[in-house]
């Protein structure tokens, strides 16, 4: 558990750590290179580096928490990755399902796993579920999220390097936009963003411009033509 500097939610739990690329979004992954950092200062969790690991040890954690969090579920694995046991999976929802009062927020680029296994896990409406969508070769993971049984259904389209054109929003809630940040970051076309918002607003769905990302993402920030856009599926969240 940590608190979390992440624009659309409040803190993150990590009951899997580790992942491998499977497209162009995970180039220059942050959670590869958090894990690192984590491994060289010796931190138990991390010892088997970017390795899949399953924490069983973790599943009691949102029991602890004494008020009601916005939680955005391992941000440093992916707990769709097909070396995860559906087993565990099943386990993560079920602390999910057993905790309404938090929002959990499940992020995923397998698609196709989710889809494959999502009948087989008990959907409330606390838990949303999102696909990472970077640019037009992985739109199909909109169809795959599309297809699920999840009550909130989500789009991360960060980091954004190309455009997202004519896509179907049909029963997608929200969608999340940013650009690359780091020393190597690709760069993120304004016209992309406008592109997207528009497409939101005429498909009725929600719309958060996250950042514009650059080596330095606080310089650049996350105004849009002097606006913010922070729509979210409840409106009532606050962050401290």
């Amino acid at each position: 558990m940590a608190q979390s500097s992440i624009e659309w939610t409040e803190m993150t739990w990590n009951p899997t750590t580790g992942c491998n690329k499977i497209s162009a979004g995970c180039k220059y992954c942050y959670a590869e290179v958090m894990t690192k950092r984590l491994m060289a200062m010796g931190i138990e969790k991390y010892k088997d580096g970017f390795q899949i690991r399953t924490h069983i040890s973790a599943l009691n954690i949102p029991y602890t928490w004494k008020k009601p969090k916005v939680v955005f579920v391992n941000s440093m694995s992916d707990l769709f990755h097909p070396e995860v046991p559906v087993e565990f999976i099943k386990e993560v929802f079920s602390v999910m399902n057993d905790n309404p009062q938090h929002i959990f927020q499940v992020l995923t680029k397998r698609a196709d796993r989710l889809l494959e296994v999502h009948k087989q896990l008990k959907w409330t409406k606390n838990i949303w579920m999102g696909v990472s969508v970077e640019d037009e070769k992985v739109t199909d993971r909109i169809d795959c999220l599309r297809q699920t049984n999840a009550k909130t259904k989500f789009l991360s389209c960060e980091p954004l390097i190309g455009p997202l054109m004519n896509m179907n929003l049909e029963n997608i809630n929200w969608v999340i936009v940013g650009g690359e940040s780091g020393r190597k970051s690709r760069p993120m076309k304004e016209w992309w963003v406008w592109d997207i918002k528009q497409q939101c607003q005429e498909q009725g769905t929600l719309f958060f411009f996250k950042q514009w990302g650059g080596v330095n993402k606080k310089k650049s920030g996350r105004l849009l033509a002097g606006n913010t856009y922070n729509e979210m599926p409840v409106k009532e969240i606050e962050f401290a």
